[in-house]
C-alpha cells in the first residue's frame, strides 16, 4: 500500500515550482506526498497581483480541499505562506478550522507550522526574511506579531523579478542579511524560494536555527500522522519533543 507510514496532502498554488521537490526531499521512507493545485489567476511568481492570487485560492480552498480528501491523507497541509497572511490571525484559525471539520482531516498550513516549530524551539525574538514586495512582508512581519513574535529584523530579497526563479543561493544571503544578535531564530518566508538545500549550511554558519516555510510545514506534517523521524536536511527540526528536552538536560550538566 502506498503510504504504509502515512499519507501526507499538500495544497499548492498553481504555478510553484518548489513544493514537491523539496517535500520529496524531506519525506522519510514510507510516506507518501500527494499534491492538487489550487487555482489563482494571473502570473504565477510575481510580485503584482499576488493578493489577489491569495484571495483566489482562498475562495476556492473548500473544492481544493475536497478533491485532495479523496486520497484519504492523514493530514492536509495549505503550502502557501503569504495566503495566512492575507488570512488574518482569526481568519486562519477560522479557515483551518472549517476544512478541519468539512473533511474529518486535520489541517494545517504552512504558517501556523512555522509557529509551531518556533514554540517548539522557545523562540521569542526572530529575524524575518521574505522574496515578497514590501506590502506583502510587513503583513507578515504583523501576522508575527499578532501571535506575540518580536521581530527584532527583517528584510526583503532584493531584485525579485518573480519569486519562483529565485534560488536557494539566494535565500542562504538573504537569512545572512536579515540575522542579528538579538534574533533567536532566522525565519524565511515562502514555499516557493528554494530554502531546503541551505538550511544546515545556515544553522552552522549563523550558529542558531534557521526555519522556513518548507521545513516547517514537513516537519509539522509528520508529527500530524505521528511520525517523530527526523527531517533530512531539516535543519534544526528533526528533533523531537524528547529529544530536546534530554538535549537541553545534557547542557544543563555539561
Amino acid at each position: 500500500m502506498m503510504g504504509w507510514r502515512g499519507r501526507i496532502g499538500f495544497l499548492v498554488p498553481p504555478g510553484n515550482p518548489t513544493v514537491e521537490p523539496e517535500m520529496m526531499q524531506l519525506a522519510p521512507q514510507g510516506v507518501s506526498l500527494h499534491f492538487t493545485r489550487m487555482v489563482a489567476h494571473g502570473t504565477a511568481g510575481a510580485h503584482d497581483g499576488q493578493e489577489d492570487r491569495n484571495r483566489t485560492q482562498i475562495a476556492h480552498l473548500a473544492e481544493n480541499t475536497a478533491l485532495l480528501a479523496m486520497v484519504k491523507p492523514g493530514v492536509i497541509v495549505m503550502a502557501h505562506t503569504a495566503t495566512s497572511y492575507t488570512l488574518g490571525k482569526d481568519g486562519e484559525a477560522a479557515m483551518v478550522e472549517r476544512m478541519r471539520r468539512e473533511h474529518g482531516i486535520p489541517f494545517i498550513t504552512a504558517f501556523g507550522s512555522v509557529l509551531a516549530a518556533l514554540r517548539h524551539l522557545g523562540v521569542e525574538r526572530v529575524a524575518y526574511a521574505t522574496p515578497y514586495n514590501q506590502q506583502v512582508t510587513a503583513r507578515g512581519k504583523a501576522h508575527l506579531e499578532s501571535h506575540g513574535l518580536q521581530v527584532v529584523s527583517h528584510g526583503m530579497l532584493p531584485g525579485v523579478s518573480n519569486i519562483y526563479d529565485e534560488t536557494a543561493e539566494r535565500a542562504y544571503q538573504l537569512a545572512r542579511q536579515v540575522d542579528c544578535p538579538e534574533a533567536q531564530a532566522v525565519f524565511l518566508s515562502g514555499v516557493g524560494m528554494p530554502t531546503i538545500a541551505v538550511l544546515d549550511l545556515l544553522e552552522r554558519d549563523l550558529g542558531k536555527p534557521v526555519i522556513s516555510s518548507a521545513s516547517a510545514m514537513m516537519w509539522n506534517a509528520l508529527r500530524a500522522i505521528g511520525l517523530r523521524e527526523p527531517l533530512r536536511h531539516g535543519g534544526c527540526l528533526p528533533f523531537g519533543e524528547d529529544e530536546r528536552e534530554q538535549e537541553h538536560a545534557q547542557e544543563k550538566h555539561s
